[in-house]
C-alpha cells in the first residue's frame, strides 16, 4: 500500500489525457519521490524513507555477513575443514530476533499514529462533497450555492478539507498522488477523506479502481491556491454564464467541459461510451426498443435531464442526469454546440 501510494503513479503519468492541460508531472524521474503537497504526504514520505533505510542496512548487513562467511569458511585447497561442534548460539539467536522485532514495533507504532491522524478529520475542516460516476468526478461546495464542478477540485493552502464521497454506479477510488491519499468511493454509502494542502499548484486526481472501459479517462485536477485568493478563484470557477460577446456555441463548449461530457462523447465521429456529437443533430437514431427518434432540441434536452428515458440501440444506460446542474440557458448553449458539430 505504502509503495503504491508513492511509486505506482509514475507509470500512470503518461496516461493522463491531453484533455487535462496544465497537469504537472508527478515526478522529475522514475527514481524520485512524487511531489509532496500535503502535511500527510510529508509525514508519509519520512516514514517511507526510514523504512527503506532500514531495508538497505539489513540488506547490506546480511549480504556482507554471508559473503564474509563464504570467504572465511570456503573449502580448503586440500583436505577438509573440521566442522564446529557448536550446534547453536542462544545469545546470537536472541539478538537477531530482538533487533528486527524492535524496528518492526517502531514501524507499527509510527504507522498507527499517522493512520489515526489521517482517519480523524479536524472539527474545523471545510466540507466538500464528491460524487463519482462513470467516468468523471462531480465536486460540490456547500459554501457556494449551486456550485458543481466536474473533475476540478479547488482547495486553499493550510486549510483542512474534508471530502464526503459517494458513487452513483460502481466502486471508484479517489486518488491524490501528491497528497499520498486514496479512498474507495462506494455506491450507497459515504466515505470520508481529509487533507491539508501545503503547496500551491496544480496536481493530478485520478480513479484507481477499474470501473469500466473509460476508466483511464476518469482523471481531474486539484487546484491548490493561497488562502487569500481562494474565495475569488472558487467563485470564478463556479460561475458558468455566457459572456457579453461570446457566441452561444462557444459558451456551449464551456458547458461541455464543465459537465465532463468529453469522457463519453467525442466530436470526431469516434464512438465511445455514448454517441459522438459529430453529425448528431438531425440524425435519426434507433432506440433499444426498436423505435426511432430524430435528434432535435427536445430529444437532446430530455437526454440531458432524463438520460435513461430513450436509450440508443447499442449503448447502455450509464449517463448520469444533469437535472439541477445545468439551467435552461446552459442546456440551450450545449444544444447549440452539438448543432455546430457537423
Amino acid at each position: 500500500m505504502l509503495f503504491s501510494l508513492l511509486i505506482a503513479p509514475a507509470a500512470a503519468e503518461a496516461a493522463l489525457p491531453p484533455s487535462n492541460p496544465g497537469t504537472p508531472p508527478m515526478s522529475d524521474s522514475p527514481w524520485s519521490l512524487l511531489p509532496a503537497a500535503s502535511a500527510n504526504a510529508e509525514a508519509l514520505d519520512t516514514l517511507y524513507i526510514f523504512f527503506w533505510i532500514l531495508c538497505g542496512i539489513a540488506f547490506v548487513g546480511m549480504i556482507g555477513v554471508q559473503a564474509y562467511f563464504m570467504w572465511k569458511y570456503k573449502k580448503p585447497a586440500e583436505g577438509h575443514a573440521k566442522t564446529s561442534p557448536l550446534t547453536h548460539n542462544g545469545k546470537l539467536e536472541f539478538i537477531w530476533s530482538a533487533i528486527p522485532t524492535f524496528f518492526f514495533v517502531i514501524l507499527f507504532a509510527w504507522g498507527e499514529i499517522e493512520f489515526m491522524k489521517q482517519a480523524t478529520p479536524p472539527p474545523d475542516a471545510m466540507d466538500v462533497r464528491v460524487t463519482g460516476q462513470k467516468w468523471s468526478w462531480t465536486i460540490e461546495y456547500p459554501e457556494v450555492k449551486g456550485c458543481s464542478l466536474t473533475n476540478d477540485l479547488y482547495v486553499p493552502v493550510g486549510v483542512p478539507m474534508r471530502l464526503t464521497m459517494t458513487s452513483m454506479d460502481v466502486i471508484h477510488s479517489f486518488y491524490l498522488p501528491a497528497f499520498r491519499l486514496k479512498k474507495d468511493v462506494v455506491p450507497g454509502r459515504y466515505t470520508v477523506l481529509w487533507f491539508e494542502a501545503t503547496k500551491p499548484g496544480l496536481y493530478p486526481l485520478m480513479c484507481t479502481e477499474y470501473c469500466g472501459d473509460e476508466h483511464s479517462s476518469m482523471v481531474g485536477r486539484v487546484h491548490v491556491v493561497p488562502q487569500e485568493e481562494y474565495s475569488a478563484v472558487l467563485a470564478k470557477a463556479c460561475e458558468l454564464k455566457q459572456g457579453d460577446a461570446e457566441p452561444l456555441e462557444e459558451f456551449g463548449a464551456r458547458v461541455v467541459t464543465r459537465g465532463g461530457c468529453a469522457s463519453c462523447h467525442t466530436t470526431d465521429g469516434t464512438v465511445k461510451t455514448g454517441p459522438s456529437f459529430k453529425g448528431l443533430f438531425g440524425k435519426t437514431e434507433t432506440l433499444s426498443d426498436g423505435s426511432t427518434v430524430t435528434v432535435d432540441e427536445n430529444y437532446i434536452r430530455e437526454s440531458i435531464l432524463e438520460p435513461n428515458a430513450k436509450i440508443v440501440s447499442g449503448f447502455s444506460p450509464q449517463m448520469p442526469s444533469f437535472a439541477g446542474r445545468f439551467d435552461d440557458k446552459q442546456i440551450a448553449a450545449l444544444i447549440a454546440y452539438i448543432k455546430a458539430q457537423k
